[in-house]
């Protein structure tokens, strides 16, 4: 039997993915992925539908055995530890709270099987429920909780057995836009006080971007890119990068260093780049990536604008987002602050002078 890893056993209780591969016959569910989660780090697996960032969790939960590769914390390899010796707080999708038992009891839960006595054990429950805000809920019915008070439930339950690393799959999917945003923020906070490694898979960009310290982008078993959200979004490695993160239209461009040039219609321009980390000097078949941030709108006497029509507008709070067709086509988005122009005005599209993201085909 594989001993129970230590909490305090070297390379600082980090969780770390290396060289896994998962097959279920002829279909490679995750590709030879490797990626090292630090204390107190989020790490976001974000990807489609069969991507492979649940069976990606599941490895590292103990639930799925690799079929190459191994995990491992703080230093001690853990691949064939089964999952209730990881000692690994976990929140799945739908909570997997038990309906039969009060509040305090679902969070207890979890310390019973580990032989702490009652008394002890329903004190911890009532302190991981007023850390998460539900100080006074140990009582309460299951069935009487909001969608949130559910989440906090599975939060404080996931722990206060004290775990290794938290494990979290789809937390925030089946709550309500204004409760997302509030859960988010708590969330965060949290994870942030407990202090270990937290690997998070969502489907969602917006949570991804709100709460993760870095992100991994999975698409069909294949680790396409880790690194911080700013990363991906400015300095996307690939085209299918840059396609999945954030809104924008890429185009063909000529790369000139510091420089691309993109061509719509007859009108040519210039448009300062940015690259990935390592990624070539000069790139021979390259895209610019026009996000709705870095364009404008600008009269049609604009020598240098892309002639355009703007086909609708979209009210978003702090900015209108505008939809232009311009030249062979193209579709662009533009955020604008003013807001001042209409469906069907005719207009010119500019770069704003913000570096673009550059990409290989």
């Amino acid at each position: 039997m594989t001993a129970a890893p230590s909490a305090r056993s070297g390379n600082d209780g980090a969780l770390a993915l290396s060289g896994i591969t998962r097959r279920f016959g002829d279909y490679t569910a995750v590709d030879d992925i490797s990626f090292e989660v630090a204390r107190g780090e989020l790490l976001a697996l974000v990807g489609a539908s069969g991507s492979g960032k649940t069976t990606t969790l599941r490895i590292a939960a103990g639930y799925e055995v690799p079929d190459a590769g191994s995990v491992s914390l703080g230093g001690t390899d853990i691949t064939t530890v089964p999952p209730e010796r990881r000692g690994f707080g976990m929140v799945f999708q739908h909570y997997a709270l038990f309906p039969h038992m009060p509040v305090a009891h679902n969070v207890a839960f979890g310390l019973e099987a580990r032989g702490i006595n009652k008394t002890e054990r329903l004190q911890r429950a009532r302190d991981a429920l007023a850390a998460v805000g539900l100080r006074d809920a140990g009582e309460r019915a299951i069935q009487s909780l909001s969608g949130g008070e559910q989440q906090r439930v599975a939060l404080a339950r996931a722990m206060v057995i004290e775990p290794r690393a938290l494990l979290l799959d789809e937390p925030l999917s089946n709550l309500d836009p204004t409760l997302r945003q509030t859960m988010r923020d708590d969330l965060r906070a949290m994870l942030r006080r407990v202090g270990v490694p937290a690997l998070f898979v969502t489907h969602d960009q917006e949570d991804a971007f709100a709460i993760s310290d870095r992100i991994a982008l999975l698409r069909l078993g294949k680790l396409l890119q880790c690194g911080t959200p700013e990363e991906l979004y400015h300095r996307p490695a690939s085209r299918e990068v840059a396609a999945f993160i954030g809104r924008g239209t890429i185009l063909p461009a000529v790369d000139k260093g510091e420089t691309a040039s993109v061509t719509i219609g007859d009108v040519t321009t210039e448009i300062p780049v940015a690259r990935a980390d390592g990624a070539a000097a000069r790139i021979e078949h390259s895209f610019v990536v026009l996000r709705p941030d870095a364009l404008r709108l600008t009269g049609q006497e604009d020598p240098r604008g892309w002639k355009g029509r703007i086909l609708n507008r979209r009210f978003a709070g702090g900015a209108v987002m505008y939809r232009v067709q311009l030249a062979g086509d193209v579709i662009v988005e533009v955020e604008s602050a003013s807001g001042t122009a209409r469906e069907g005005d005719a207009v010119a599209v500019s770069p704003t002078g913000e570096r673009a993201p550059l990409v290989p085909r």
